[in-house]
């Protein structure tokens, strides 16, 4: 099938609401860019080009524009074509279209992925590479993450296409395929090589290997290099079956933007709605909101609703987590003005719901900012909002409630104190989904270590003081606190979607060291109690780096922050 400036799933949406909304099958609304052959409307017979010339408009490497300048064609009865039959039994009992979102049914007997062994050397194109690998434990959903651990110098698009081809063989090695791939954290060195790095990644993840869609996905510039990583790092999650609704516009609109890259919008598998990273871009031009941070960060609100109530949802009612990515190019008080848009523009979104009627058990949703190198387009903010979609549109969310304390182990002498509680936010609905952002700031950093920090250090204000000692105390503190707060809500590491910790480049310390101390540390806590953590050869969490992070965008200078989001199978 070839795509011409549009999108076939939309367009299916499209025909089938014509009736409802008054739009033209062949315009989608007037633009009258698309050539319809067939659509359900057709009942007798289809079009069939013979003979059709293709005028390029655009070369675009990643949304290539054509004009189809049909040169002879004819009519072809359906009623004699059997082979339609089976196909649109096929298809009948594999998708579902539901407003925009295309809805995928795997029929296909799920597979279970098993802990085991992952390589950490391969060879590719007769050269030995060596890698790093994590992957967290969840037997039906599981993130892996894969950087090259003896980056090249010729470059990131050689360094993507060496870490794509080993996540690939990764997802070989049980089974899988990108099909199976939700989610892409595309993490780069370097922001002008943006289109370099699509170029490379369209080469792997194409719409032929995701025929029911492209995984969604956030692209960020890190401080990779500075802590000995290369110059890119992806992490992907994985599912072991297709069961998803996908929402991929690739035509521009007045509702939200179209994507910049080869990637979806959201998308939704077993309740929670995964949302790609949202610009402040204005949707019929395509361009960044002028006015500042500010501004940008209200825009990529309001495409993150728009996208959201194509799911029949909202991010002021539905939202899980924010994470908000800023440019280091922000000041400090538009640091601030972001913050309170954040919350203003949230709560000003639940009174305008319930102006209209309707009714939600609203969700308190937990917010992360990280500060990072660059955006693409060189934009001030990167939204990326994540939510949790009851099956069925009648579902009632359940309230969030508190449970009460549980009486702590122990670990490495660590005792509950009232001010623990200080360094955890989470977002918890019983029984299904758990989401915990863990800070660490220099405050509670002298308080965790007040045996061996100088006096001065908070005052002081230079993270790179710290000592290796000091950050596998550190590291010991954020597991023994997590362990708490999953198993006071009845979750296991067994549950963990993801897990990452972010560390500031300002520390000076390489991913080496700081990778081995957590996972020391989650070794001894697996010795100390067999049934906390199932060891694997690999790490559960990944090494995130960045300028700063925190609960705060006018304060993101932890030391350590923790990001974790865990499902019951």
């Amino acid at each position: 099938m070839v795509f011409f400036h549009f999108h076939f799933t939309l367009y299916i949406c499209v025909t089938l609401g014509c009736r409802a909304y008054g739009i033209n099958v062949c315009g989608e609304g007037g633009e009258y860019e698309t050539l319809t052959l067939d659509c359900p409307l057709f009942i007798n017979a289809r079009i069939v080009l013979d003979k059709y010339q293709v005028v390029m408009h655009s070369s675009d490497s990643i949304a290539p524009v054509g004009v189809l300048h049909p040169l002879a064609f004819h009519l072809e009865n359906k009623a004699d074509i059997q082979s339609l039959k089976t196909v649109d039994k096929i298809h009948e009992g594999r998708m579902q279209k539901r407003g925009p979102v295309f809805e995928v049914h795997d029929s296909l007997e799920r597979l279970e992925a098993t802990c085991k062994p992952l390589d950490s050397a391969d060879q590719i194109d007769g050269v030995e590479h060596k890698f790093k690998i994590s992957r967290t434990n969840n037997k039906s959903t599981f993130s892996i993450g894969c950087w090259l651990q003896d980056s090249c110098n010729a470059g990131l698009r050689e360094d993507l296409t060496i870490v794509l081809r080993k996540i690939e063989s990764q997802l070989e090695g049980f089974g899988f395929g990108w099909e199976n791939v939700l989610y892409i954290h595309l993490y780069i060195d370097d922001m002008n090589k943006f289109s370099e790095a699509n170029e490379t990644y369209v080469k792997f993840i194409t719409h032929e290997k995701c025929p029911f869609g492209v995984p969604s996905r956030s692209t960020v510039e890190m401080p990779l290099v500075e802590m000995d990583f290369s110059r890119a790092y992806m992490e992907v999650l994985v599912s072991n079956n297709k069961d998803k609704k996908v929402l991929h516009v690739q035509s521009i609109s007045c509702w939200a933007p179209s994507c910049i890259g080869p990637y979806s919008q959201a998308t939704l598998h077993e309740g929670i709605l995964l949302m790609a990273g949202q610009l402040g871009l204005d949707p019929p031009t395509m361009n960044l909101c002028s006015g500042g941070p500010g501004v940008e960060h209200e825009q990529a609100l309001k495409n993150s609703e728009a996208i959201a109530k194509s799911f029949n949802c909202s991010i002021s009612t539905s939202a899980i987590a924010f994470v908000i990515y800023c440019s280091k190019n922000i000041s400090s008080l538009d640091r601030l003005d972001i913050e309170k848009k954040q919350e203003t523009i949230l709560r000003q979104m639940k009174i305008s719901d319930l102006q209209e009627g309707k009714k939600y058990k609203a969700l308190e949703p937990i917010t992360l900012y990280v500060l990072v190198s660059d955006l693409p387009k060189r934009a001030f903010v990167e939204v990326k909002p994540i939510l949790y979609v009851e099956d069925g549109a009648d579902a009632a969310i359940e309230t969030i409630t508190e449970k009460p304390c549980s009486k702590a182990s122990c670990y490495w002498g660590f005792k509950q104190e009232n001010w623990h509680d200080s360094c955890i936010q989470k977002c918890v609905i019983p029984g299904k989904i758990c989401a915990i952002i863990l800070s660490i700031t220099s405050e509670l950093a002298a308080k965790i270590c007040s045996d061996s920090l100088p006096a001065d250090y908070v005052n002081d204000n230079s993270q790179h003081s710290l000592s290796k000692g000091h950050m596998e105390q550190l590291s010991k503190f954020c597991i023994y606190l997590l362990d708490k707060a999953i198993t006071d809500n009845n979750f296991a590491w067994e549950d963990i979607l993801s897990l990452r910790f972010y560390i500031p480049v300002s520390l000076q310390m390489s991913v080496e060291l700081i990778q081995s101390m957590f996972s020391n540390a989650l070794f001894e806590l697996s010795e100390m109690n067999q049934r906390k953590v199932k060891n694997c050869e690999e790490p559960i969490f990944n090494i995130v780096p960045v300028i700063g992070a925190g609960w705060s965008a006018s304060s993101m200078d932890d030391v350590v922050t923790c990001e974790l989001l865990a499902r019951k199978s």
